[in-house]
């Protein structure tokens, strides 16, 4: 029994170490872009594509901004400023 209950209890300790693991490897999930308002890119590099999923059109990087113009789901459209300069689609919560 003794045993049955410390295999358990580090089984339990593995996945919770797991799982920490997880959450710090993971791309940021929450959604933090406000609409009318110009964000900085907190990521290494933020890719701006034509739709959701959609093409590449150029990348944002860290300290760059770009002008949130509208929300759907995990997915902003606006304009992305710096070297690209014209509007597009960035993953939400990239920014600062």
């Amino acid at each position: 029994m003794l045993r049955t209950a410390s295999a358990t209890a580090t089984a339990a300790a593995a996945v919770l170490a797991a799982s920490a693991l997880v959450a710090l490897a993971a791309p940021a999930q929450a959604a933090n872009g406000r609409v009318g308002v110009r964000e900085t890119v907190c990521a290494q590099d933020l890719d701006v594509r034509t739709q959701p999923l959609g093409a590449w059109t150029g990348t944002l990087y860290r300290g760059q901004t770009f002008l949130v113009e509208q929300l759907d789901g995990s997915w902003v459209y606006g304009f992305a400023y710096g070297q690209i300069n014209r509007h597009g689609w960035v993953q939400d919560g990239w920014f600062c």
